[in-house]
């Protein structure tokens, strides 16, 4: 019996024994994955893997690359919406799900059998404004987390603050006398293949290859956009030039803000001035922010200052969206200037000497 005792108290005691021991593993497999899993943690908050803006050699923020700036937000927002700043999450679902029913319609098949216009009907382009239409993907893009019912951003309405009464270039050439087909410059300038949009291609949502391309070295950012094949030559850290003369997408200069190239244009030519878009007079000027907040996003601002054409200067802001490898920025041959100007003044005059 008092074998028994002790060889039982032996086996309790390596029991014993054994199990702090396994305790004692156990501890420090726990112990040990902690630190590893705080050690992880930590690594993933560390500044390396914060995204960080991607750097030209120089040191200042990288631009370069192809990007989109084509958008479903108006320039202006459509005046039935009022003081309404942005739509909800819903309210955007069910608009790009509208622009995809207005795109499949425009991909339906013409009837074949349909008769002919009634004379002096209006001829549609149908096949034309389908092939326009996918230009454009049927979707909003966000905003600092938001829908934005338009491009201004600095009025209640979100409208252009126009100065009434306002004459541009156009105008003053119509209330001389002058028509349309007087001269090629009665002509707009898209129909010429001069300019494609507002006094800044960038400025305004396109539906026609709104793509573009940016190129920069420490001096100089060049913006090259597709539609029409327009470079702007932005010089860095420049002063503008002495004399005023008025250059196609005006005289610009810039300068960094942090990381924001910040980019000043005045002396614009006044035949950019648009009636529907960007109105112009000779005082018009023009302040960009470009800024990367990802990878693939520029977010963009601009000011318009011209006291001749608004009541009050205006804003806007937009994303521009970095295209995948395979969009690359074409040549854009633009002919109709070349071919139709002529007919266009020929058939002018022709009407003239027939009512005389």
């Amino acid at each position: 019996m008092p074998h028994a005792s002790i060889a039982h108290l032996s086996y309790n005691l390596e029991t014993m024994l054994r199990s702090k021991a396994v305790f004692r593993t156990n501890s420090l497999l726990i112990f040990f994955s902690l630190i590893t899993l705080s050690i992880s943690t930590q690594a993933q908050n560390t500044p390396e893997s914060i995204w960080q803006i991607p750097r030209t050699e120089h040191g200042f923020p990288d631009f370069q690359g192809n990007w989109f700036f084509g958008s479903r937000t108006p320039l202006q927002r459509p005046t039935n919406l009022g003081n309404k700043k942005t739509y909800s999450e819903e309210e955007a679902q069910e608009l790009e799900l509208r622009m995809q029913e207005r795109l499949d319609r425009q991909d339906a098949p013409l009837d074949p059998k349909r008769g002919a216009p009634e004379e002096g009907a209006r001829i549609g382009q149908e096949a034309d404004d389908a092939f326009l239409g996918h230009y454009l993907p049927p979707r909003l893009v966000k905003l600092n987390g938001e829908y934005k019912t338009s491009v201004i951003s600095s009025s209640l309405d979100g409208r252009i603050p126009r100065r009434e009464g306002f004459q541009d270039f156009h105008a003053k050439r119509r209330a001389s006398g002058l028509k349309d087909t007087d001269g090629p410059e009665g002509q707009n300038l898209s129909g010429r293949c001069l300019m494609f949009g507002a006094a800044v291609p960038s400025m305004t949502p396109m539906m026609m290859n709104p793509n573009l391309q940016i190129v920069q070295n420490k001096d100089y950012l060049v913006v090259i956009t597709e539609m029409i094949h327009d470079a702007r030559i932005i010089r860095i850290g420049d002063e503008h030039y002495t004399v005023d003369i008025p250059k196609w997408m005006g005289d610009p200069i810039a300068e960094w803000e942090g990381d924001t190239l910040v980019v000043h244009s005045k002396n614009f030519r006044p035949e950019q001035s648009s009636a529907r878009t960007i109105a112009l007079s000779e005082e018009f000027e023009l302040t960009e922010r470009y800024t990367l907040v990802a990878d693939n996003e520029i977010h963009y601002e601009f000011t318009v200052t011209d006291d001749q054409a608004y009541e009050q200067k205006f804003s806007g802001e937009r994303i521009l969206t970095r295209n995948s490898p395979e969009e690359r920025v074409y040549e854009y041959a633009c002919h109709e200037g070349n071919y139709s100007l002529p007919g266009i003044l020929a058939g002018a005059r022709r009407l003239e000497s027939s009512q005389n």
